[in-house]
């Protein structure tokens, strides 16, 4: 990596949590240049404005939420152990997983869909292909008959999806990390039906 490079990887992995705890909105140029040390000038040396530092952490940290998940995903054998690596990962790992923040997928979603097209983009290019790498584990488990035929991939792939954003989004609004267990070891449930 050249100097700019390292400068532009320094930029995103210091302000990574900040975005995500922030939001785009909520973080400012000032917060940027605080978190850093750098200057205004050498943000902006770097990146055009605010919203390309923003796209560029937000990949960033979609891209270490699914190294996390494929790592551990990667270790099992059978397809349905590589789905329920999700509840399992979100109900032991929540605090160490989500101590930045949260999800980057749930809470630019949510900021982004009526005030920023080119952030809403991006993030819903991550959240399809999230469900489209749990709709290929549910079609590879069909064929290797761990799953019944007649479940339907990609209502089985929103529905976890849905299970998990909605157990992220109640469990950090009311602070009780019982209801993200009781609501992963339904989301288990729900996976050993299909």
């Amino acid at each position: 990596m050249n100097k700019a490079e390292k400068t532009k990887s320094f930029i995103i992995e210091k302000t990574a949590t900040l975005f995500n705890t922030k939001g785009f909105a909520g973080t400012s140029l000032n917060d940027i240049t605080e978190a850093t040390g750098l200057t205004k000038g050498s943000v902006y040396g770097n990146f055009k404005n605010k919203d390309e530092v923003a796209l560029a952490v937000f990949e960033y940290n979609t891209k270490k939420m699914q190294s996390l998940f494929n790592s551990e995903v990667d270790k099992k054998k059978s397809y349905k152990e590589k789905l329920l690596v999700y509840p399992e990962l979100y109900k032991n790992s929540f605090t160490r997983l989500f101590a930045t923040g949260g999800c980057p997928i749930l809470n630019t979603a949510i900021e982004s869909d009526d005030t920023h097209p080119q952030l809403k983009e991006v993030t819903k290019n991550a959240f399809m292909y999230w469900k489209d790498s749990i709709v290929y584990l549910i079609e590879k488990g069909i064929e290797q008959q761990e799953f019944k035929p007649e479940t339907n991939p990609e209502e089985a792939a929103l529905t976890i999806l849905a299970m998990i954003e909605g157990a992220v989004m109640i469990t950090k609004l009311t602070g009780k990390l019982n209801y993200l267990t009781l609501l992963m070891d339904s989301l288990k449930t729900q996976i050993n039906t299909y």
